[in-house]
């Protein structure tokens, strides 16, 4: 699993500008916009080759006992509570406030590790910028600068230090091959993802907690089927942004994030007697970001006529045309109907995504592309491609070299990976293609 780290302190001390920048995201959080700042955000990020969770929050006011500030308030508990890590980031030009010291006795009391930063300390002495906040008694503060990027890079590598030194078996979770292909099962709530995964599983396996950080661990679910060993990974109902502050989820934002990364296979549940969303579209955008092979189910079919069945394909078809490459199936988790053949289509995806590809056979596909189509000139320039061969599985990865490869277009681009995708009959698995151009022998030469 990834570590979490989660960034906590009161208004406009920067928690936004360090998100930005741990993320590499513009999706910074506006505080002093109350319709912006109830939720909080989850981004990736990495350092070097760690990879890691982190969470924005609004301004922290934990007396509030009413109104936005208090909605805003359970949110940065819940974050607090779904952490590795507490970033608790105070104003190194303002200095330390009464403010603060609230926030750092909550803090105090959860025993999450806490790590205090003091931000906007450009062009300041280290002395003079951290001397109020030792009265905190948080140990020697870390100084950095969010906007300009100082001290960034030490902080999140102490604090992906702390993370792992608080649970030493993170590194060898994803070790455990005995426990076959991972499932994750995710979607909006209320969509049958329990039933599901109980008709799989053929025993009620009921799930709840109602304690706030009790969800921070893996919930895996082992069973087999057919003579195959599966774990299903359970998700919590990823609801609208506006909606997640309402209810304590049965599991947080983020574990679904981190379970949709750990998946070798996620299947998308969708609701047959509902409108698809632009939530469900969100999903899905986040599990094609990922590169997580796809299986999409429509739940809940039995309960619809044969027009409504109709208008449902048609709205798939719209607002899911980007996830073409995926099967579809229409099931009844409840009834079990469908259900076999979702799990052909899993296990068809999984093949596909771990597939191996010949450096011949890739070339070979790249010539018979190349003789149906050719690449666009760009001015005097026509991109010439010389050979393919397999970078990486999970998604698949085809690396193509030649020349001037810069000037291949998006449209051609995808129209390579419909034919590698054809050709090798790479179902359920987005397929990603990366191009590299030869070096010039002349280009020292030229001035």
């Amino acid at each position: 699993m990834k570590p979490v780290i989660a960034l906590v302190g009161r208004p406009n001390v920067g928690k936004s500008t360090l998100f930005n920048r741990l993320t590499r995201s513009r999706d910074a959080l506006v505080a002093d916009l109350p319709g912006l700042t109830r939720d909080r955000h989850y981004g990736e990020g990495r350092i070097g080759e760690r990879p890691f969770l982190v969470i924005d929050t609004g301004g922290f006011e934990p007396v509030a006992k009413e109104g936005i500030m208090f909605e805003m308030a359970l949110q940065t508990r819940q974050a607090v509570a779904e952490a590795d890590v507490v970033v608790f980031i105070v104003d190194g030009r303002q200095g330390m406030t009464p403010h603060d010291k609230t926030i750092t006795d909550y803090l105090r009391k959860t025993g999450r590790k806490v790590m205090l930063v003091v931000n906007k300390s450009e062009g300041m002495k280290y002395t003079s910028v951290t001397a109020d906040f030792y009265e905190l008694g948080m140990g020697d503060p870390y100084v950095i600068s969010a906007a300009h990027g100082d001290g960034v890079n030490d902080l999140v590598v102490e604090a992906l230090d702390f993370a792992f030194a608080s649970r030493p078996d993170a590194e060898q979770m994803g070790e455990h091959v005995d426990h076959g292909v991972k499932i994750a099962i995710v979607g909006r709530p209320n969509v049958g993802k329990s039933t599901l995964i109980n008709t799989l599983v053929g025993e009620q396996r009921v799930i709840a907690f109602d304690m706030p950080g009790t969800t921070r661990d893996s919930i895996e679910v082992p069973f087999e089927r057919e003579g195959k060993q599966y774990t299903l990974i359970d998700t919590a109902g990823i609801r609208r942004r506006g909606k997640v502050f309402e209810a304590i989820e049965k599991f947080s934002v983020v574990k679904t994030m981190q379970s949709i990364s750990d998946a070798n296979v996620v299947v998308l549940l969708l609701d047959a007697q509902q409108d698809i969303s632009e939530q469900d579209a969100h999903i899905a955008g986040f599990i094609l970001e990922s590169g997580r092979a796809l299986v999409v189910a429509v739940n809940k079919w039995d309960g619809l006529q044969s027009d409504d069945r109709d208008e449902v394909k048609i709205d798939l078809d719209r607002k899911l045309d980007f996830l073409s490459f995926a099967k579809t199936h229409f099931i009844s988790a409840l009834k079990g109907t469908g259900i076999s053949q979702l799990m052909k289509s899993v296990d068809a995806a999984y093949a596909a995504a771990t597939a191996n590809l010949s450096t011949p056979r890739l070339t070979r596909a790249l010539q018979e592309a190349i003789e149906k189509q050719e690449p666009k000139r760009k001015g005097s320039t026509r991109p010439k491609m010389r050979y393919a061969h397999q970078g990486g599985q999970n998604p698949p990865i085809i690396v193509i070299h030649g020349n001037a490869l810069e000037a291949v277009s998006e449209p051609y681009k995808r129209y390579l990976e419909r034919h590698f995708r054809d050709t090798f009959n790479l179902v359920g698995t987005p397929v990603r293609i990366e191009l590299k151009s030869g070096k010039n022998p002349f280009a020292r030469e030229q001035k």
